[in-house]
């Protein structure tokens, strides 16, 4: 019997260790790299392409969409300041959640998730509630509530990293969360 399908939007190999291996069990995973958020240009590719690499040798399908920066930057533009947690991110992960249900729509996948809930520094219950939200406004596809930090799924992401050999970026992505001395476009 053949597993069901679920399009996973990832944001990088080290979040997504874990998740592809715990949903794997379920469900025949497809990754999904849409993060118009991570910058500059080349942490976006660094991020990219170790992900690309890593599904490859898992043999997962692989998607992603370019990003569309520009079109982040005017969404989150008067919430420079938020803080990590704040309004910019639930903005910036409704963005990604309504393009990683509109390719699952569009793929005939009828579950999709994210690897952002393993992360300690995300609010997953924010996430959730995103995820569900926008799955909601189109029935035809379901949103996977998994919190997959829980049950020590940073520790056991973190460990697959550390077997794995993967870069391990110290910010989410979004240049607004670097120190204003890191910060360039």
């Amino acid at each position: 019997m053949s597993k069901e399908t679920i399009l996973v939007h990832a944001c990088c190999a080290t979040c997504a260790g874990y998740v592809i291996q715990k949903l794997s069990e379920d469900y025949e995973p497809f990754i999904y790299y849409y993060n118009p958020n991570i910058q500059p240009e080349d942490e976006y590719v660094k991020r990219r392409n170790e992900l690309k690499s890593y599904t490859a040798k898992l043999n997962l399908p692989f998607y992603e969409d370019e990003p569309d920066v520009q079109n982040w930057l005017a969404a989150v533009k008067g919430l420079e300041s938020e803080p990590e947690r704040g309004k910019r991110c639930r903005i910036c992960f409704q963005q990604r959640l309504k393009k990683t249900a509109q390719l699952a729509l569009s793929l005939k996948i009828k579950r999709f998730t994210t690897t952002l809930t393993v992360s300690p520094h995300k609010n997953s219950l924010e996430i959730i509630r995103t995820g569900e939200e926008i799955a909601a406004l189109d029935q035809r596809t379901a949103f996977l509530s998994e919190n997959f930090k829980k049950k020590d799924g940073f520790r056991k992401t973190m460990a697959i990293a550390l077997a794995e050999g993967f870069y391990r970026q110290n910010y989410c992505g979004c240049l607004y969360s670097l120190p204003e001395s890191l910060r360039k476009i």
